[in-house]
C-alpha cells in the first residue's frame, strides 16, 4: 500500500476536496444526509467521523479510491481499498477479460493505461502507430503520453498536432485537479515542455479539413505514405474495489473515416 495518512488530519483534506468541488458545507451536507454544523465540526476537527461518513463523504465529493485511503488513514482508520498488483492471482479473471477485449478490437488499436499513463496492455495493431517511434521511448516502461508528445515519438507524424496535443493537455489538467496526483503533475510538467517539431503547422495546410464531417476531433497521423484518422473512446471501470483497478483505462482508437477502416482491415490480410 503507498497511500501514507497526512499529518494535517482528516479534516482539513476533507475541506480541501470540498472547496475543489466548489460546494458548501451545506450542499455536502444534503448530499451526505448530514447537516452543516456536523461538517464544520469534522473539517475543524471538533468532530471525528465515522469510518462511515468519510467514505459517505469521499464518494460525494467524487475523491478517488487512492485518495479515499489517504482520509481513512489520516482520521485513525485502516485503509479499506487494497492496491493489488495486475499480476495478482485475484485479477486474473479481469486481465484474461482486457485481453480478450483488447483481441476482440484488432485491427483497430487499443490499449490499456494506468493513472499515469504507463502502457500495461495493448494490442498488435499499436503497433501500425508506433512504426518509427525512437527505441528510447519504446523502453519499458512505456508511456502513452511521451510517446504521444515527445519530437522523436509520434509527434512529428501527427497532421493535427496542436490540436490533438492541446486536447491531450487539457485531459492531464482535468484529470490532476480531480486526481491531484503529483506522478501525473510530474508527467504533465514534462510532456507540455517538449519542444514542438520542427515545420509544425496549425491547422493541417495541406488539406481541407472539412473533407470529411468527423464527428469528432480526429488523430490524424501519417502511416506508410498515407494519413490514417481516428477519434479516441476511453472506458474505466463502475465502482472499483481496488486502487489499481480504480486507476485503469481502456483506450480504444476508432477508424473515423472509410478509408482508414479500409487500410486497417487490408493489414490482416
Amino acid at each position: 500500500m503507498t497511500t501514507v495518512a497526512s499529518d494535517r488530519g482528516v479534516g482539513p483534506l476533507l475541506r480541501g476536496w470540498r472547496e475543489q468541488r466548489r460546494l458548501s458545507q451545506l450542499e455536502l451536507a444534503l448530499r451526505a444526509d448530514s447537516s452543516a454544523r456536523h461538517i464544520s465540526f469534522v473539517e475543524t476537527g471538533r468532530a471525528r467521523p465515522s469510518e462511515e461518513m468519510i467514505l459517505r463523504l469521499a464518494e460525494h465529493l467524487d475523491v478517488p479510491v487512492r485518495e479515499r485511503n489517504a482520509l481513512l488513514l489520516a482520521a485513525g482508520y485502516a485503509p479499506r481499498y487494497k492496491e493489488s498488483t495486475l499480476d495478482d492471482p485475484r485479477l486474473g479473471t479481469l486481465r484474461e477479460g482486457i485481453e480478450q477485449l483488447l483481441r476482440g478490437y484488432d485491427p483497430y488499436p487499443a490499449l490499456v493505461v494506468d493513472g499515469a499513463y504507463t502502457v500495461v496492455a495493448a494490442n498488435e495493431s499499436i503497433g501500425v502507430l508506433l512504426a518509427g517511434v525512437a527505441e528510447h521511448l519504446l523502453a519499458p516502461p512505456l508511456n502513452a503520453m511521451r510517446i504521444t508528445l515527445h519530437p522523436e515519438g509520434l509527434a512529428p507524424r501527427i497532421r493535427n498536432l496542436r490540436e490533438w496535443r492541446g486536447h491531450l493537455l487539457a485531459q492531464m489538467e482535468r484529470q490532476i485537479a480531480l486526481s491531484r496526483s503529483e506522478p501525473l503533475r510530474r508527467l504533465y510538467e514534462e510532456v507540455a515542455a517538449y519542444p514542438l517539431p520542427e515545420g509544425t503547422s496549425d491547422p493541417d495546410d495541406h488539406e481541407d479539413p472539412e473533407s470529411y464531417p468527423y464527428f469528432a476531433l480526429p488523430l490524424r497521423i501519417e502511416h506508410d505514405g498515407r494519413v490514417l484518422s481516428f477519434v479516441s473512446s476511453i472506458s474505466t471501470f463502475n465502482t472499483p474495489m481496488d486502487v489499481t483497478v480504480a486507476e485503469l483505462a481502456i483506450e480504444t482508437l476508432l477508424p473515423a473515416d472509410p478509408e482508414t477502416v479500409a487500410y486497417l482491415r487490408s493489414l490482416r490480410g
